[in-house]
């Protein structure tokens, strides 16, 4: 970690900044340094850095105001205060909101060392704990299903009740989001979960052998049928049978499905009847509604299926999940091609987490083992990504992209905005991060509640213009 660390050192008084520069590049490390707080944003904006070491007392922005502004912009950059013995107070106040340390003046370079370096192990073993938890999360009940976020939490709730059940469940959620997975956490929850779990993908079933690789043959039924088989239905008895895009089953093999949900039992080709002990769980990316309305899914067969829906959410609708998912994917191919990879760079997990991911987890999973795969670095960093994430505009919604033509009005109260929701409401803060006087942000957020004000009451009088006539 050291050879590769950064360390960014912030104090208005040029000897201090100097002599500690000079003492941290001695034991190896990379500096910058900054005389102010702005300065120090501009740098934090534009390198990667590991600690920052700031003066608590500053003109223009203080330790702590920069401390705040530098959780915003690279909220895992540790953060370690100089301070002069009459602040220590505030220093202590200041590692409430985030500082890892702080050290006293007069300076000694010992202290400054071990600082720097704690710091740095407490960054690593984030990263570490980060790569655990991802672990841990997949050992719980339901598997290799990763994640915290709020909506896999809700999609999760759903399982856990279902699963005991003897419900057929129909799995919906776009191409990637994990459906197979979900599906195999209801078997392991249910009844079933010693008998045998079989997954069919129908897509992938050429029509001419699907039916009798679903429910089997009897001898002689075709040319080449030299002995009797059994299907995939009578393979999963007593367990659960898995139809992953079940939305793609030609008609014919609709009505046999419906009479296997009804009755029971498989009808082989060549005529033999078998019964059969299976919990059903479908899943589709399409749109049975629309597809029950166009003619192309038999409405009772839909309606046998949807006992249970559960909605797959989307990895854009839980983005707090990508850097758990992308730690255990790094983990895991990291292991599989022998490749000392420890982590990811700061940038690069927010070009993770920023990217829209239209092929989900399993174009997530895909980025992670390509950049594995290709490094020649022991951290990943942003080149290491796939051009689509790695050139994207945005970064974890700390960008705003602004289209060619935008009047200069509406970029500025874009930026103002989404500056301010990211200093959760701080007005200062954000003036602070914008380089702008604190009074401007006021002026500019009350100028457009006037100007919302007019709008309204000119809506308002054309109304009553109309309501006149």
């Amino acid at each position: 970690m050291k050879r590769m660390a950064c360390v960014l050192v912030v104090d208005d008084e040029r000897g201090i900044r100097d002599s500690v520069k000079r003492m941290l590049e001695r034991a190896g490390y990379e500096v910058f340094i900054a005389e102010n707080g702005p300065d120090a944003l501009d740098i934090l904006r534009q390198r990667k850095v590991n600690v920052m070491l700031t003066d608590l007392v500053m003109p223009k922005m203080t330790g702590m105001d920069l401390l705040k502004a530098s959780r915003a912009v690279v909220p895992d950059t540790e953060v370690v205060l100089m301070t002069a013995y009459g602040t220590v107070d505030a220093a202590v106040e200041a590692m409430r909101e985030g500082a890892y340390d702080f050290i006293t003046k007069p300076l000694k370079r010992a202290v400054i060392l071990k600082s720097v370096e704690k710091a740095l192990e407490r960054q690593a073993l984030v990263m570490e704990n980060q790569a655990l938890r991802a672990e841990l999360t997949g050992s719980r009940q339901h598997g290799a299903i990763i994640g915290n976020s709020l909506a896999l939490r809700r999609t999760l709730d759903i399982v856990n009740q279902a699963a005991p059940s003897t419900a057929t469940v129909l799995v919906l959620g776009e191409s990637g989001t994990g459906k197979e997975l979900l599906a195999r956490a209801i078997h392991r929850g249910s009844g079933r979960s010693k008998g045998p779990f079989v997954a069919v993908n129908c897509s992938a079933l050429p029509e001419s052998i699907i039916e009798a690789e679903l429910f089997g043959y009897e001898k002689g039924a075709f040319t080449g049928a030299v002995s009797s088989r059994e299907g995939r239905f009578a393979s999963a008895d007593g367990g659960t049978i898995f139809l992953d895009e079940v939305g793609e089953l030609p008609n014919h093999i609709q009505v046999k499905l419906l009479r296997v949900l009804q009755e029971g039992e498989v009808e082989r080709l060549g005529g033999k009847s078998v019964k059969v002990d299976n919990r059903v769980v479908a899943a589709t990316n399409k749109n049975l509604t629309a597809e029950v309305a166009a003619g192309r899914f038999r409405e009772d067969l839909y309606y046998r299926l949807n006992v249970i829906a559960i909605q797959v959410p989307p990895l854009r609708e839980r983005l707090d999940d990508v850097a758990l998912l992308a730690e255990y994917f790094l983990q895991k191919y990291a292991e599989k091609n022998n490749k000392p990879v420890a982590g990811f760079s700061s940038e690069a997990l927010d070009l993770l987490c920023g990217y829209h991911w239209p092929g989900n987890v399993r174009e997530l999973e895909n980025a992670v083992e390509r950049a594995v795969v290709l490094t020649r670095n022991e951290v990943l960093g942003p080149d290491d990504l796939p051009p689509e994430i790695h050139g994207m505009p945005g970064a974890n919604g700390r960008s705003v992209t602004i289209p060619i033509g935008t009047p200069l009005d509406e970029i500025e109260r874009r930026v103002i905005h989404e500056t301010l929701r990211h200093t959760d409401g701080d007005k200062r803060l954000a003036a602070q991060l914008l380089g702008i006087a604190t009074r401007t942000v006021y002026r500019k957020l009350e100028g457009e509640k006037v100007a919302q004000g007019q709008a309204e009451a000119e809506a308002e009088g054309q109304t009553q213009g109309l309501a006149d006539k």
